[in-house]
């Protein structure tokens, strides 16, 4: 994770809070180690890091995309949950990726998911996962998810 002085003390209890909501209800995403690393109003960031067990070719050590596609799931729906600003049962709907070039075998991967448009039932996202460099992304994606309201 980052410095911590480099988040707000509510900031950091709420990733603190999503991290231990990850380890607890989602047993995939626990099994991933991913992990939250940053958090604006309407997106999230996560962490996947490095795993020989997540490699999907054992001769060149590159991740294997069902691990990438939660990862980029995962911060999506943590997006979504930043731009409702509450908490409400929520679904993919749809998720397309496209994969660019193969993940740096070695490397942690980064997601970065952003909510731009917040419907009363769907909203919509887009993310990229990189190795650190935004502008180098591994795979980019689009989304859509359902609020299911009680």
């Amino acid at each position: 994770m980052a410095n911590d002085d480099a988040f707000p003390p509510d900031k950091l209890q709420m990733m603190e809070s999503i991290n231990r909501f990850i380890t607890d209800s989602v047993p995939h995403n626990h099994a991933l180690g991913l992990s939250v690393e940053d958090l604006g109003a309407a997106d999230a960031t996560m962490r996947l890091p490095y795993s020989a067990k997540l490699v999907g070719n054992p001769e060149t050590g590159v991740l294997h995309g069902g691990a990438v596609t939660t990862l980029i799931d995962a911060t999506c729906g943590i997006a979504v949950f930043m731009k409702m600003a509450r908490l409400a049962r929520i679904a993919t709907l749809d998720l397309r990726i496209d994969y660019l070039h193969p993940a740096t075998p070695g490397k942690d991967l980064l997601a970065r998911a952003e909510c731009y448009k917040l419907t009363r039932a769907v909203a919509f996202v887009r993310a990229f996962a990189h190795h650190g460099d935004p502008n180098n992304p591994v795979a980019s994606a689009q989304g859509t998810f359902i609020i299911v309201e009680d």
